[in-house]
């Protein structure tokens, strides 16, 4: 298989977490607007909670790229892009949904942060082989 077809996935999922990221950063805009808050939270709790889901993504978007990009430079079967593609991004949306409902555990929350860990630490692990062989 060609290295490119790795890369290709990658990109793909790279790209949807990107859109996830404007897409959530639209969602903090459209709060300042509505709330005339020109920088920080304003004491407003949900524009509180608006920046740490933005942050929140933003901050697990680039290990979970960095693992993607990385498998399709060693050649990972594309399958394995494409599942870490997924499982990353799944993770990413029900932690943003998860927590821009509720400042509280819930299952979104909880559930998008074990999809994410999980998906960093099996995909870390693969690496490491990978880089051996």
């Amino acid at each position: 298989m060609p290295l490119q077809m790795p890369l290709k996935a990658a990109a793909f999922y790279a790209a949807l977490h990107i859109l996830l990221l404007v897409v959530l950063t639209g969602l903090v805009i459209r709060r300042r607007r509505s709330q005339l808050i020109g920088i920080g939270d304003g004491g407003d709790k949900l524009m509180m909670r608006l920046i740490r889901v933005h942050g929140n993504a933003a901050e697990q978007a680039a290990p979970n790229l960095a693992l993607l990009i990385l498998m399709g430079l060693l050649a990972a079967p594309v399958w394995s892009v494409h599942l870490f593609g997924f499982i990353s991004l799944a993770g990413r949306v029900l932690h943003a949904f998860g927590l821009s409902q509720s400042a509280g555990g819930s299952l979104g929350r909880v559930s998008g942060m074990v999809l994410t860990l999980n998906c960093l630490i099996i995909g870390a692990l693969g690496l490491i082989v990978l880089a051996f062989l």
